[in-house]
């Protein structure tokens, strides 16, 4: 990233990573429920009724909730798991 590059610190992490940032069209709401519903999902499973005790805690926490959350099947995915998914891209 250099002194005029207009790369945010996120571009520049997902470059680093191989990672291509994709971005929605203006005005697609139709792109933008989906990550509106993935949103609300995390609210409803993780954030709501619960307290955390410490950023740490809440971290920890996450990572749980993120492990469970990429290895239960799905209807989407054809009863595939997030990571089984991702691992059957990757293996292709």
């Amino acid at each position: 990233m250099g002194p005029n590059s207009k790369e945010t610190l996120f571009e520049s992490k997902l470059g680093a990573l191989g990672i291509k940032h994709k971005l929605i069209k203006p005005y697609t709401p139709r792109h933008n429920g989906k990550v509106e519903k993935s949103h609300r999902k995390d609210q409803e499973r993780f954030y709501y009724n619960k307290i955390f005790f410490s950023f740490e805690n809440l971290v920890n926490r996450a990572k749980y909730y993120i492990r469970e959350y990429n290895n239960f099947p799905m209807k989407p995915l054809k009863l595939l798991s997030p990571r089984e998914k991702l691992l059957e891209y990757m293996s292709s």
